[in-house]
C-alpha cells in the first residue's frame, strides 16, 4: 500500500481558497504571489467557436509539435510529445524506466519525488550533482524551483551518459526565462534523456493546461500512447500554436520580467530581507522571521508560498499591477 503522505498530492500555491481560511478578515482582493507564474499573460488570440464543439485535429497536435520543437530547440516534431500540462506528464515519465533508484537534486519541486515512489522507485533526495550517481532514474529541475539554480550543459549531459539503461529527466519549466544555451532540448536524440517544458508559467496561461515532453521518437511514441487521443483540447492547441510563434511578445516579456524581478529585488531587500535565489518569474527570500512574516503579508492580503521542509524561506510571484505593488510594499515596509 501506497503511504497517504506519498499518494495524496503536494500542496503547492495558488490556492486562494485555502489563502482565504487561512486569512479570512484579509482585505480583497487577494493577491496571489505563492505561484511562479507570469502575471503578465499573454493575450488570447481570436478563437474558432468550433474548437469547443468537436474533438481536437490530430493535425492541429501535429502543428503544435512541430511549432514546439522549434522554439525549445527540438531535432523534430517526432521528438515533442503535447500533453494537458507537465504535470500530467510526470508519472508517465516516472514509469519509463524499471523501478529501482530514483535521485532528486534538491531541495526542489516535490511532485517529482512523490512520483517516482508511486512508480515504484526507492527514492532519495540529494543536494550535490555528485550524489546522483548511481541512481536508475535521475531528476534534475532546471532553472530549479525554488532557488534558481541553473546547471550548464555539460554537466548534466555527464550525467546522462553513465545512466543507460537508466533514465536522466531535466524539468525545464522556467527555462524560457533563463539562458536558452542551458536548455537540453537539442539532446533528446539520446536514448536516456527525457526534457519537460511548461507552456503555462512563461505565457501566464497556467489554466489552458498546456506542457511539453522532448524525448527521442521510441520514446516520445511510448508516452502519447499512454496520454491517448484528444489529450489537449483543440483552444489549448490553437493558444499555444499563437503563443509560440509571438516572437515579438516572447522578446518584449523577457525584459520586462527581468526588470520587474529587479523591483521586486530592490523591495525585498529595502525591507531588509535575503533574497537567496530565484529566476525572473518568482524570487527566494530567505529570513529567520519568515512565519511571522507570511502571516503578516497573510493578514494584509498577500499570499506568498511558505516551505514546511525550508521554514526560513518565503517565495514572491510577481506583483500583476501598481496597486499590487502598492500594497505588497506598503506590507513590507509598514508592518
Amino acid at each position: 500500500m501506497i503511504p497517504r503522505d506519498i499518494a495524496a498530492p503536494i500542496q503547492h500555491g495558488g490556492d486562494l481558497g485555502a489563502a482565504r481560511e487561512l486569512f479570512s478578515g484579509a482585505p480583497e482582493p487577494f493577491i496571489d504571489l505563492s505561484t511562479g507564474i507570469n502575471p503578465f499573460p499573454y493575450p488570447l488570440p481570436p478563437l474558432d467557436p468550433a474548437l469547443f464543439a468537436r474533438l481536437p485535429e490530430p493535425a492541429a497536435t501535429a502543428r503544435l509539435a512541430g511549432i514546439a520543437a522549434a522554439a525549445y530547440g527540438a531535432p523534430s516534431a517526432a521528438h515533442v510529445v503535447v500533453a494537458p500540462g507537465v504535470q500530467s506528464l510526470l508519472p508517465l515519465v516516472a514509469r519509463l524506466a524499471r523501478p529501482g533508484r530514483a535521485a532528486v537534486l534538491g531541495p526542489t519541486y516535490a511532485e517529482h519525488a512523490r512520483v517516482a515512489a508511486l512508480a515504484g522507485h526507492a527514492v532519495r533526495e540529494v543536494t550535490a550533482i555528485d550524489d546522483l550517481a548511481g541512481a536508475d532514474l535521475v531528476v534534475v529541475v532546471n532553472p530549479n524551483n525554488p532557488d534558481g539554480r541553473l546547471l550548464g550543459r555539460d554537466a548534466l549531459l555527464d550525467l546522462a551518459d553513465p545512466l543507460a539503461p537508466g533514465l536522466l529527466v531535466v524539468d525545464e519549466a522556467f527555462m524560457d526565462v533563463a539562458l536558452p544555451e542551458a536548455s537540453l532540448a537539442f539532446a533528446v536524440a539520446r536514448p536516456n534523456l527525457v526534457v519537460l517544458r511548461s507552456f503555462g508559467k512563461f505565457f501566464g496561461l497556467a489554466g489552458v493546461r498546456l506542457g511539453f515532453a522532448l524525448a527521442a521518437p521510441d520514446i516520445a511514441s511510448q508516452l502519447r500512447a499512454a496520454l491517448g487521443p484528444w489529450a489537449v483540447s483543440g483552444p489549448a492547441l490553437a493558444i499555444g500554436s499563437a503563443a509560440l510563434t509571438d516572437a515579438a511578445w516572447i522578446a518584449q516579456t523577457r525584459r520586462h520580467l527581468a526588470a520587474a524581478a529587479q523591483r521586486l529585488d530592490t523591495l525585498v531587500m529595502t525591507a531588509g530581507l535575503d533574497v537567496a535565489g530565484g529566476t525572473s518569474l518568482f524570487r527566494l527570500v530567505r529570513t529567520p522571521s519568515a512565519a511571522d512574516l507570511f502571516d503578516r503579508l497573510g493578514r494584509a492580503g498577500l499570499f506568498v508560498r511558505r516551505f514546511a521542509e525550508q521554514p526560513a524561506w518565503l517565495r514572491f510571484g510577481l506583483p500583476g499591477d501598481e496597486p499590487q505593488w502598492r500594497r505588497l510594499t506598503d506590507a513590507l515596509t509598514n508592518g
